[in-house]
């Protein structure tokens, strides 16, 4: 694999100083973590930085913890970090399902939920489950610390909320107020690693109230308000749960590219979300599949 561009690397030892760097080239440097999408666009030539600055090395971004009723995902959490963990396991398997569904192992033991977000791509994983957990993104930079709502944080494809000189520290993630379960699908070309043609997440919660959110059928990961209200306090029937998928793909701005016609993506999705609402739904009164089975592989409608 060859690099076209030129640039300085640096690992500095503290955050304070990576921070520093950061803010004096501003726009024109990156943040070096898992590495799994910066190498590629380096390679293609998407982006050519004057400087890398690896923050690899830093135990305080590490780790995933639990603090004030939310998960705490460090900027250097990786995917097989959240599927190894009792914790996500226990109170968020949505996430645990999406990280499941991410590329392949060797992927996963290098990419970082942060970093999924920071790339920004439509269709990325984190994305839409981030979104139907409300998380928060934190920040810090030379101006101090800052908290952005995920529903704030994709501003379009490959930009986020992030100010030149800052650096993402953590996202948490809410614990749910009340008994919830979910379920995400992710539509691909083919069994194995692939970007998603299209994705759901569904958050369902006790009074039937349920959270749904798309990815890679519009330039950010988004919600779908109208779905949402629609269904709140309604019983899951095929009726409903066919309006529901009809409705959904009014929320949504697919477009054609190499993996997918934005036609096929909008009928997909009209079945994605009537199979993660019908899983969520039974994953939330104690049936349905096991987390981890993608439903868009099941033979049922």
């Amino acid at each position: 694999m060859s690099i076209a561009c030129e640039f300085d690397y640096r690992k500095p030892k503290t955050l304070s100083k990576a921070i520093k760097l950061l803010a004096k080239r501003g726009r024109d440097a990156r943040v070096l973590a898992g590495g799994t999408d910066l190498v590629g666009w380096l390679r293609d030539s998407l982006v050519a930085p004057d400087l890398l600055v690896d923050i690899k090395g830093f135990e305080e971004l590490k780790g995933i913890g639990f603090k004030n009723r939310a998960l705490v995902l460090g900027a250097l959490a990786t995917f097989s970090d959240v599927l190894e963990s009792e914790l996500v396991a226990q109170h968020f398997p949505l996430l645990r399902e999406m990280a499941g569904m991410v590329a392949s192992n060797g992927v996963r033991n290098r990419a970082t939920v942060v970093g999924n977000i920071c790339s920004a791509v439509p269709c990325c994983d984190a994305g839409p489950v981030l979104q139907v957990y409300n998380a928060v993104v934190h920040v810090r930079g030379p101006n101090g610390k800052r908290r952005v709502p995920i529903g704030q944080w994709f501003l379009g494809p490959r930009k986020t909320a992030i100010r030149p000189g800052e650096i993402v520290t953590s996202v948490t993630v809410p614990l749910p107020a009340k008994k919830a379960a979910g379920c995400f699908v992710k539509l691909k070309r083919y069994r194995g690693e692939d970007l998603a043609q299209a994705s759901v997440a569904v958050l369902a919660f006790s009074g039937r109230e349920y959270r749904l959110a798309f990815g890679a059928v519009a330039p950010i990961a988004v919600r779908g308000p109208r779905t949402e209200a629609l269904l709140k306090g309604q019983k899951l029937s095929a009726g409903l749960l066919e309006e529901a998928g009809k409705l959904a793909v009014e929320e949504i701005v697919p477009i054609t590219d190499i993996r997918s016609t934005k036609e096929y993506r909008s009928l997909m999705v009209e079945v994605m979300v009537r199979r993660a609402l019908k899983t969520a739904a039974a994953r939330l009164a104690g049936r349905g599949p096991a987390y981890g089975i993608n439903v868009m592989e099941e033979d049922t409608p």
